[in-house]
């Protein structure tokens, strides 16, 4: 290595481990995890990911934010809800609400008698204020099992009738259609792909039917020559047969939302006469991972005291983060949904002014399933594609989107208070 490498600049390890900063986190996170931080980013500076002068800056807001397992990504992709991000980002309400359930908590027990209590009470009384529409609610642990605990309780070893048209693929290759068959109940599908009319549902009405479900479709549009039958219409005629109608909403709403008009929310399917409804509490709901169950008292009792609802049942954490989310109102999804257009674009042009980049016009998604095909209009700094990488193995860690050749960082899912640390890492990957 000659005298005038860079990389003979890299700060040595003993001067790094010696900062005060690192001998506190030795001592919180162990030698081996502060350790390996500080080879890790003195390789990456020896790679020339990163430059010699920015590995100590680096190890101190690594050590800010040290790893557990899962790394903190700032997500500049304008999609709100990302799956591989891990959907919505919690609000402050239910960041703190979790720590506070952290420990021993009353999550079955009134502190008033101190005898047993109904789990999940709090939140059971957050979702029926929230949404009046419904008269009994039950949280589980995601949406696949709400849907999965319904179909099981309602129609195991019966038929479930359901629209061609709505055998939805969701994330990572499940199948709706092999979800429900795990259940033990079998699928009587109804339709076609593109048209499903009343008489379609009509006809396989009969004696063996355990519910009617209808699924709002995940991730994709069909227009043209279509037609789908509303849950009002559907309503007479479950009501006929008295057999439970099911409709999963998917994303969450629990109101209407004016910027997402054609998107079903749980208060409107009720009124429209839905028995039960069920959703994800981690995409438009802002919340945790969590499957909502709402709907008819007596159905909702009946799954409740169901021996596979202990199999899916939430636990405190997210019970707690789930009441938080509700009772508080606004979620960062909620607030990147609704983001002021003229402000998303002062604040592109501010990052793209300080690292010479040009800002491009850029449509933001809500993901997750949710409104499909609806576009968010916005802001994007384009960037070299080359930055892409830079920016994802960086600290912070930023997910950018790759799109014609160019790396686009669309502000609209970052909090404006990480926007200094944002500008910190589009220079470091431009190498600024």
């Amino acid at each position: 290595m000659s005298t005038t490498d860079p990389r003979r600049l890299i700060p040595r390890t003993d001067r790094l481990l010696a900062l005060p900063a690192a001998r506190d986190a030795r001592q919180r996170l162990g030698p081996q995890a502060v350790g390996a931080l500080v080879r890790d980013l003195q390789e990456q500076a020896r790679q020339g990911t990163i430059r010699p002068e920015q590995v100590e800056p680096a190890l101190l807001d690594a050590l800010r934010h040290p790893p557990a397992g899962l790394t903190a990504v700032l997500n500049a992709t304008g999609v709100l809800v990302h799956t591989n991000l891990g959907r919505a980002p919690l609000s402050a309400a239910a960041v703190t609400a979790l720590l506070d359930a952290s420990g021993y908590v009353d999550v079955e027990l009134d502190l008033d008698t101190g005898q047993r209590s109904r789990r999940g009470a709090a939140a059971r009384a957050a979702l029926l204020a929230a949404c009046p529409s419904a008269p009994e609610a039950l949280v589980v642990n995601n949406g696949a099992a709400a849907l999965v605990l319904a179909t099981t309780a309602l129609a195991a070893g019966r038929e479930v009738v359901i629209s061609r048209g709505e055998l939805i693929e969701i994330g990572a290759g499940f199948r709706l259609p092999d979800l429900i068959a795990s259940t033990g109940a079998r699928l009587r599908e109804v339709g076609t792909t593109n048209r499903t009319h009343l008489r379609d549902y009509a006809d396989a009405m009969g004696p063996d039917t355990g519910c009617l479900l209808k699924v709002h479709p995940s991730n994709f549009r069909v227009q043209g020559f279509t037609a789908a039958v509303p849950v009002a219409e559907l309503r007479g005629l479950t009501g006929e047969h008295g057999v439970p109608l099911v409709v999963d909403i998917g994303s969450g709403l629990l109101a209407p939302d004016p910027l997402l008009p054609d998107e079903p929310d749980a208060a409107t399917t009720l009124t429209d006469g839905a028995d039960l409804v069920t959703a994800s509490g981690d995409k438009l709901l802002g919340g945790p991972q969590a499957g909502l169950l709402l709907g008819r008292a007596d159905l909702v009792t009946t799954l409740a005291r169901h021996p596979l609802a202990r199999a899916v049942r939430a636990d405190k954490l997210t019970l707690a983060a789930l009441t938080a989310t509700v009772l508080a109102g606004r979620t960062p999804v909620g607030d990147a949904l609704h983001a002021d257009p003229d402000r998303l674009r002062e604040r592109a042009d501010r990052l793209a002014a300080a690292v010479g980049a040009p800002v491009v016009a850029h449509d933001g998604r809500v993901g997750g399933g949710g409104a499909p095909g609806v576009p968010l209009p916005g802001w994007a700094v384009a960037l070299p594609e080359s930055a892409a990488t830079r920016l994802r193995t960086g600290r912070p860690a930023v997910l950018p989107r790759v799109h014609d050749g160019a790396c686009l960082v669309d502000l609209r899912c970052i909090p404006e208070a990480d926007d200094e640390r944002l500008l910190g890492a589009v220079r470091a990957a431009l190498g600024s």
